[in-house]
Order: C-alpha cells, then structure tokens, then sequence
C-alpha cells in the first residue's frame, strides 16, 4: 500500500485587480475590472478568464527595492515582494505601470511611459531586466501605496501545483491603455463583475471559482472609490478551501466564515477548481 504523498508548498504569488469608473469621466458609475483570458496551451487556469497575475519572483526581493517603492512603511520583506510582484506582471501582462517619477504625486502619464514600455516590458517578461534595474534608470518609484489588500487565498492541499496568492485592488491610471500581451494572455476585456460572472453562468467564458467569488465580493459595492475607501484598511484572512462529502456528493468549501455569499461549489466531472 503506498503512502499518501503530502501536499505541495505553495507557490508566493500576487493577482492585480485594475479598477476603473465603467463611464469615462463619471466616478459615480459601476466599477469595471480588467481581466485576461488565459492561453490554451498554459498549464494552469488555461482559456479562463483571470485577473493579471502571476509568481513572486526572486528579484521582486531585491533590496534595492526598499528605497524605490512608495507605502512600504512596515512591511515585511515577503510582503513588499507581494506588491512589487503584483506592480510587474500588471506592467509585463498589461502594459500598466504603477509608478512615479521620483518627487511626483502623480503616477507616470501614458505619453511618458511608452518609451518606457518599449524598452523595458519585453526584456522583463524574458527575465534580462527586473523592477529594481528599470526604476533605478528611469528614475521611477514604484506605487505600492495603490495596491491595497482584497483577498488572501491558498490552492487546496489536493492540487498538483498550488499557489500562495495575494490579491489587490489598484485603480488604473486613467490614460493608460490596458492591453494584454498575446503570450500568457491572448484575450483582455474590461468588464463590470456582475457582467463577467453571468457571462460564465451562461457558458459563454471559463471562470475558476475563486475568481467568481472574488468578482462578486467586488460587485457588492457601487463605486470605485468607494471599493478603494473600504481596502483601504483592509486585512485579508487567509482562505484555503476544503472538500466536503455529504450524502455521496463532493463540495469545494471555503465556509460560511470566509465573508463571501457564496462559499461552496459542487465538484462534479467538469470542475476546474
């Protein structure tokens, strides 16, 4: 008889939800969230629709780091590497950067950062250049004030590749285009959280269950500001789901605890997590 394996360690990871009034110019209309379809032949989460997002990498804890990223004050170094890791792959799988020329109170305007995009993007998805290296050449601080805490959540114990993923919300700056990259993504939509969650109920997308569960914790309020008001202190409890089995049936649990309104999916032949 063979022994039961134990879990995998999760693996440190940082997912972006880039905010936006769903009417130009009107801070009182529905909030309208950036997502990406995922590529078909990627070995996880491959044709959902996801938030941008990816794994911590080594260089997200570069020490230099400390004196080129704003809203650090307190923070661990895994936690700095969180937000540093999530400002990356928002630059390397959208084209956004939440940055600031050093000195300025603004985050970087869109006619500044295309010469920016053009020499750094590229080369940072094929790991030649890293956050540290760009902000300390162009003179940039990276905003981590804007990424502000949403949801903690940790793949279950029974999953093959597992994750450690933080999540935050970041209003994009308003003159920057959002556009995913064709590689990692090849599909992108801005779209209102109660719009991208009937479109998966209708089968029209590929949705993974934290991701609904997470677009309809955003939906429950009206503005961005107001979604940015209430993270704005905001201490995620870790969440990771469960199997239960009752009357024959299996379910994927993260409780009633968990604050979500829906907290339980059925697993059946089709499931994707």
């Amino acid at each position: 008889m063979s022994e039961k394996k134990p879990p995998v360690t999760p693996v440190p990871a940082t997912t972006v939800l880039l905010l936006r009034p769903s009417v130009d110019g009107d801070p009182a209309s529905t909030p309208e969230v950036f997502m990406v379809v995922r590529h078909h032949q990627i070995d996880f989460a491959s044709g959902a629709l996801v938030f941008p997002g990816g794994k911590v990498d080594a260089a997200d804890s570069d020490p230099r780091l400390r004196d080129l990223c704003t809203g650090i004050d307190g923070a661990s170094d895994a936690e700095l590497a969180f937000r540093v890791a999530g400002i990356r792959e928002a630059f390397e799988e959208t084209g956004v950067l939440l940055a600031r020329r050093r000195g300025a109170a603004d985050l970087i305007a869109a006619a500044a950062l295309k010469p920016i995009e053009d020499r750094y993007r590229q080369a940072m998805v094929k790991g030649e250049v890293t956050m540290a290296d760009m902000a300390r050449v162009e003179n940039l601080v990276l905003a981590c004030d804007t990424m502000l805490p949403y949801a903690h959540w940790i793949t279950p114990t029974f999953v093959p590749k597992r994750f450690d993923t933080r999540f935050f919300v970041a209003a994009a700056p308003s003159d920057q285009v959002a556009l995913h990259d064709g590689h990692e993504s090849v599909d992108s939509v801005w779209i209102q959280p109660a719009q991208a969650i009937a479109d998966a109920e209708a089968g029209h997308r590929t949705m993974l269950f934290p991701t609904k569960l997470n677009l309809m914790k955003l939906a429950e309020i009206p503005t961005v500001a107001a979604l940015l008001a209430h993270y704005g202190s905001y201490l995620p409890k870790p969440i990771l789901p469960i199997v239960e089995v009752r009357d024959g049936r299996r379910f994927l649990t993260v409780g009633k605890e968990s604050g979500y309104a829906l907290f339980e999916r059925e697993m059946d032949a089709s499931f994707r997590g």
